[in-house]
């Protein structure tokens, strides 16, 4: 399995999916990432790409042709990866193109991640080639689950979430049914900048915000301080999730979002969709940052 490790921190990414799966402190073994119990929900971090969420129907239409895609695209769960560099800080995983996925997908490409740990931070860094001859439509994100209650004497409820600015967005709710962004919206924030965690925030599914002023938030115990501060620069959607009463939560930087209730299914049309001109790249990267106090 791919690793990074310095004097403080210790990665691991599964080649399955190029899925982060671990960010463990060397000297003192606190595993910051979720464990993924199959019985909770068997994912640690996992990469999305083309499409962000559900998509109506399952399927998308290009060109006239209806296409069928899986929730957050075919990246997650792909076992095609290759590892294209590894050092001590730097980890390179590449997807290309192939029958297989021209078939859901009927594009060119060439997909890359790569981790970068930097002291106390760990980068994760995107670049979408498009090698072909036509425009490319896509999005992408990251799903990164952070285990909560990180210690064992502490509760869900001794945790919260804090954004850089204050905020006056609200969440918008999905259909629980179809997975699809509803035009319903819900206010979630506890105080101008503050969410509490507890079991019953994700019974109506994910929470869900397209208008975020910030661009970080931080995962804070209530006495304990700063946990770790996720930046994510670039990416105009968050998405903030857990099955409720599981003890975890993911904190998701999209380029994207799932369709909405009212989608055409078309794929150009869809929103928060990029669009890539022929040989051309795009580059997006989003931040992992661990309270050095945690690491000693």
């Amino acid at each position: 399995m791919p690793f990074l490790e310095n004097d403080l921190l210790k990665i691991e990414i599964k080649s399955k999916g190029a899925e982060l799966c671990s960010i463990r402190s060397l000297k003192n073994n606190t595993e910051f990432i979720w464990e993924a119990n199959p019985d909770v929900w068997g994912s640690h971090a996992p990469n999305l790409f083309p499409i962000i969420g559900a998509m109506k129907e399952n399927s998308y239409i290009y060109n006239g042709k209806k296409y069928n895609m899986p929730k957050h695209g075919f990246v997650r769960h792909n076992k095609d990866f290759e590892v294209i560099s590894n050092s001590n800080s730097e980890v390179t995983f590449q997807l290309n193109s192939n029958d297989e996925l021209r078939a859901i997908y009927p594009f060119e490409f060439e997909f890359l991640i790569t981790y970068e740990l930097n002291d106390n931070e760990l980068l994760i860094h995107h670049t979408v080639k498009n090698t072909d001859s036509k425009t490319m439509y896509f999005s992408l994100g990251g799903h990164p689950a952070f285990a909560c209650p990180l210690f064992k004497d502490e509760s869900y409820t001794d945790y919260f979430l804090e954004f850089e600015k204050q905020e006056t967005s609200r969440s918008y709710l999905l259909n629980m049914a179809t997975g699809l962004v509803s035009d319903k919206t819900k206010p979630v924030f506890d105080s101008p900048n503050t969410i509490n965690l507890h079991g019953d925030l994700f019974n109506e599914d994910a929470l869900i915000f397209k208008d975020l002023k910030s661009r970080q938030v931080a995962l804070k115990h209530k006495a304990k301080g700063e946990i770790l501060n996720v930046k994510f620069e670039g990416f105009p959607f968050l998405g903030i999730w857990a099955k409720p009463n599981a003890p975890y939560v993911c904190i998701e930087p999209w380029i994207g979002i799932a369709d909405s209730e009212s989608t055409n299914q078309q794929l150009k049309d869809k929103e928060g969709i990029v669009t890539l001109e022929p040989k051309k790249l795009f580059k997006a990267t989003y931040s992992i940052t661990l309270n050095r106090n945690l690491l000693n």
